[in-house]
């Protein structure tokens, strides 16, 4: 079957299966073979072609679910028509209210046993989405006036650290009343910026995803 496949399918059908494996089996449980397993006949020499090894894979992995991610970013970041401090509340929606959300929560593994797959996501957090993303945000809203600080930079890394790792109820393992007590702490610290973007329609969903989370574990 997948020998028929143009080369990005294949490689697509491994990350899916990768992902898939990973989420349920965590990814220092998960084995070549394993993903071998589950692709209807393709060879280890076929994944060998496109990856030299299981971390390569993750890396992979890590790329493609962030990459939907890291898109609607760039374009609220880049949008006309919003102050940085409307931007900010934007992304924090978009984010929080995408439907595969759902799928996530559902079938995420407790991130803080999969350290490998945590850092990725830590990494992309730190290399990527706060200097790329959130800072120039930042920085627009210092010039626009509508977000005070001295700190564009440290006050990016802060706030999505917070928001993508404290947060997250996939690396505490917190129950849907800790993270609501979570999220209530990381609210008053952004209107303590002067950032009021944790509504309440946006603290509900975020407990709504927790208990997903909680419910699947079981």
């Amino acid at each position: 079957m997948a020998r028929n496949k143009h080369p990005e399918e294949t490689v697509n059908l491994i990350l899916d299966v990768a992902f898939r494996l990973f989420m349920e089996k965590g990814y220092e449980h998960t084995s070549i073979q394993d993903i071998i397993d589950h692709l209807g006949g393709l060879s280890k020499g076929a994944i060998y072609h496109h990856f030299k090894s299981k971390e390569d894979i993750l890396v992979a992995v890590t790329n493609k679910i962030t990459e939907e991610s890291n898109k609607m970013l760039d374009e609220v970041r880049d949008r006309k028509d919003l102050n940085g401090k409307e931007k900010l509340k934007t992304i924090f929606r978009e984010s929080v209210f995408r439907p595969v959300q759902d799928e996530i929560f559902t079938v995420a593994p407790d991130l803080g046993n999969n350290p490998r797959l945590l850092f990725s996501i830590f990494q992309d957090t730190i290399e990527e989405v706060a200097p790329n993303y959130i800072q120039p945000i930042i920085e627009q809203g210092i010039a626009d006036g509508s977000i005070q600080t001295d700190y564009p930079a440290e006050l990016a890394e802060l706030v999505i650290i917070v928001a993508n790792i404290w947060t997250n109820p996939m690396i505490f393992n917190n129950s849907p009343e800790e993270s609501y007590r979570k999220v209530m702490i990381f609210r008053q610290m952004m209107q303590g910026f002067g950032l009021d973007i944790v509504d309440d329609e946006l603290l509900g969903r975020l407990q709504e995803l927790a208990m997903i989370y909680q419910k699947n574990k079981k």
